[in-house]
């Protein structure tokens, strides 16, 4: 069940279209998808291991976007929250298609904000089975919808009234997406407003095509980049392993790392808390936007947790 697991995430997430620029479906990846597809529903929303249990909501101030934050925003009291916008795995319209990983980062303190609605997990509406037949890939949310978030989030952070007002440090802002959503992470992370950017299981192309359709992308944009980055792969069998090694090799200018743990191009989103991945990302946002020096020591020196953790491979520059 675990490998039919992994096989499907790597499918709902695009790993096929990433690699291909379609959607090749064989009958033996349909069932694993609709068997796993199955058990991530079933899983439950968890509050995350984090000092605030986190939720997953709407806002009709922005309705066409699912928000994991803290469920008691007063419990926070005098700490003011970051801010994490994501790009769904395929750029895909399922904003609850990492919930597990995206509520355990709200749970330290963050509001994440995810494009599109919650077709995955508790009160889902149901999918036609069989899936509809493969076709050519093309994306369901846009970078502008992911930024959306971000406008967002500072908008009601000034709007008196709101319950985030005057809760989130503006300079406190990360953008991170997985797969094709790690494409438009890379777009986004030029905005002035970012201060963070993780890129899980992605990278630009290396033979500079651009197989997703609605995706526009070249090297060029990670000479655009401000902010410290890092990737997160998944080894070898990561269908964006060439192209996420390739980006931080031509990275020069700013901080950046790239850690790999063998699990394939799905990451371990669908682990509890999402697993290791989430962890990982927690201690690079805690560092980067609050300054903490317990989790840069994930990173920092050659004594890193990650440097000498023997389930990660670990590569860094400007970062000691």
């Amino acid at each position: 069940m675990k490998k039919a697991i992994l096989l499907a995430t790597m499918v709902a997430f695009g790993a096929t279209g990433i690699a291909h620029g379609q959607r090749e479906m064989t009958p033996q990846a349909r069932q694993a998808m609709e068997a796993a597809n199955a058990v991530y529903n079933a899983m439950p929303d968890t509050a995350g291991t984090g000092p605030y249990a986190a939720v997953k909501l709407t806002d009709p101030g922005l309705p066409e976007h699912l928000i994991y934050r803290p469920a008691d925003l007063n419990g926070l009291g005098a700490r003011k929250l970051g801010v994490l916008v994501w790009g769904n795995g395929g750029c895909s319209d399922d904003a609850a298609s990492a919930r597990l990983h995206l509520g355990e980062i709200a749970s330290h303190g963050y509001v994440v904000i995810a494009p599109g609605s919650a077709l995955t997990g508790p009160g889902a509406p149901r999918r036609p089975s069989p899936p509809p037949p493969p076709g050519p890939l093309g994306i369901k949310t846009t970078s502008a919808q992911v930024s959306a978030g971000i406008d967002w989030a500072l908008t009601e952070n000034n709007r008196r009234g709101s319950t985030l007002y005057h809760r989130i440090d503006p300079k406190m802002v990360a953008v991170s997406g997985h797969s094709c959503g790690g494409l438009q992470a890379i777009e986004i992370g030029a905005d002035a407003r970012v201060h963070a950017v993780v890129v899980h299981n992605s990278g630009v192309f290396k033979d500079g095509s651009n197989p997703i359709k609605g995706i526009t992308i070249g090297k060029s944009a990670l000479t655009r980049l401000h902010t410290p980055v890092l990737y997160v792969m998944g080894g070898p069998t990561d269908v964006a392993w060439p192209n996420g090694n390739d980006d931080f090799d031509k990275i020069d200018h700013v901080p950046a790392a790239i850690a790999s743990l063998d699990v394939g191009h799905g990451g371990t989103f669908h682990d509890a808390n999402g697993g290791k991945v989430t962890q990982v990302d927690v201690a690079w946002l805690e560092w980067q936007l609050r300054g903490d020096k317990t989790a840069a020591r994930w990173f920092k020196g050659a004594d890193c947790g990650l440097c000498t953790d023997p389930s990660w491979t670990f590569r860094k520059k400007r970062i000691d």
